[in-house]
């Protein structure tokens, strides 16, 4: 095996009514770049990052792009974690001689690769780990004095990082899952990750032979409510604004796996169209269950040849309407249809930032603050009042309203 190209998506259901979609680009290539004769041809693997590699004597490089938090309380936990803002960390071979002068070069590269700021990292912000970042790949060097890292916390992720992080890939954006890789959408959610992982592996059980791996991965979380839709219900077309109508050419396996391992006999979540293909994989220690879509298969597009995935809840917990305010035009207004079980208690917090006043603005006693409207409790419960609609019948006032 020479070259190898996969796809996957991986779209997981989030309890709050969110949806998590991670992406999976994975090139093989069995080459070795510490040779003296220059690889010159590179079909599937990005030339400008195997001649990175081979300049530099790179053994592992991991560098990601990271905007939003990840709140772990309500989603879980990640397949691969990020720090927000930039983060790079290098193993090189033994080979380098002057680890930081070849640092500081490969940064500055890597920075108009990507169109990042990464030339900012230097020796102020550049550690060398002792115990942390151990290799991912094959080998069992401990000895870090090889080993760089650096993070820009203050690095602001957007499409210029996107579209150079996309030409990496063998079909581009032009087909296969990296059609869905639409820009004003992934920036319009509540967290966004993108990263390329480069590192060698063995080609077979035994180890004799290595091939390196470029993995690209992509995550995004839609959060429910900031879309701007109240009921529970995605699909591909709502996340991303696109279908599907075709892998990639160059991929061996281009598949969707949808996370059903909370729904087991289907009463919480349906998927439409339905699939009978059903993988079980141990993620992070637990065994989760998914639904599997091939897309290589020309069946999984139906007649229509446009695959649009449906994930609609059943049971829907409730239906929040929110309307955030405009500064001086309108207030918020917030909605929600909710199922309070007997004797419990129901907590609603709403985070919200302090406007800085105009001179003209202040009320003529400022000390007493700003005073909040009342919250509205309906209560949708069968009424005999309303029910009745004959006024001719003579009755106390307070009892007719």
């Amino acid at each position: 095996m020479l070259y190898d190209f996969q796809e996957e998506l991986v779209i997981r259901p989030l309890h709050s009514g969110d949806v998590y979609a991670s992406f999976q680009f994975r090139t093989l290539w069995e080459t070795d770049f510490t040779r003296e004769n220059k690889v010159s041809h590179y079909r599937l693997f990005p030339k400008s990052l195997g001649q990175v590699i081979s300049k530099f004597s790179v053994r592992e490089l991991h560098i990601s792009f990271t905007q939003g938090y990840w709140r772990t309380m309500q989603w879980g936990q990640p397949f691969l974690p990020s720090p927000p803002g930039a983060e790079l960390w290098v193993w090189f071979q033994d080979s380098v001689t002057d680890v930081d002068g070849t640092w500081k070069e490969l940064t500055n590269v890597l920075s108009g690769i990507f169109c990042a700021s990464l030339n900012f990292i230097d020796s102020t912000n550049t550690v060398q780990p002792s115990a942390s970042f151990k290799p991912l790949g094959v080998g069992n060097v401990t000895d870090h004095r090889f080993l760089r890292y650096a993070t820009l916390p203050r690095e602001i992720v957007c499409t210029e990082n996107l579209t150079p992080w996309k030409k990496l890939l063998p079909c581009g954006s032009k087909a296969g899952l990296a059609v869905l890789l639409k820009s004003e959408k992934l920036f319009h959610s509540s967290f966004h990750s993108q990263a390329v992982h480069i590192r060698p592996v063995c080609e077979d059980e035994q180890c004799k032979t290595t091939s390196w791996e470029l993995r690209q991965t992509l995550n995004v979380v839609f959060d429910l409510h900031t879309s701007g839709q109240g009921k529970r219900e995605w699909s591909l077309f709502k996340m991303f604004s696109r279908t599907l109508t075709e892998s990639c050419p160059l991929a061996s396996s281009s598949k969707i796996y949808i996370d059903i391992t909370d729904n087991p006999q289907g009463d919480q979540i349906e998927l439409s169209p339905a699939t009978p293909l059903l993988s079980q994989a141990v993620v992070l220690g637990d065994r989760r269950t998914f639904s599997v879509y091939d897309l290589t298969q020309q069946i999984t597009f139906g007649t229509v040849r446009s695959l649009n995935l449906l994930i609609r809840w059943k049971f829907s917990e409730g239906y929040i309407h929110y309307q955030p305010s405009k500064d001086r035009v309108r207030p918020h207004l917030l909605e929600m249809l909710v199922q309070l079980p007997p004797n419990s208690v129901t907590e609603v917090t709403v985070q919200f930032e302090r406007a800085l006043l105009k001179w003209t603005e202040y009320t003529p006693d400022p000390n007493h603050g700003f005073y909040v409207g009342s919250s509205v409790i309906s209560s949708l419960v069968p009424s005999m009042v309303a029910m009745d609609t004959n006024n001719t019948r003579e009755r106390p006032l307070f009892s007719s309203l």
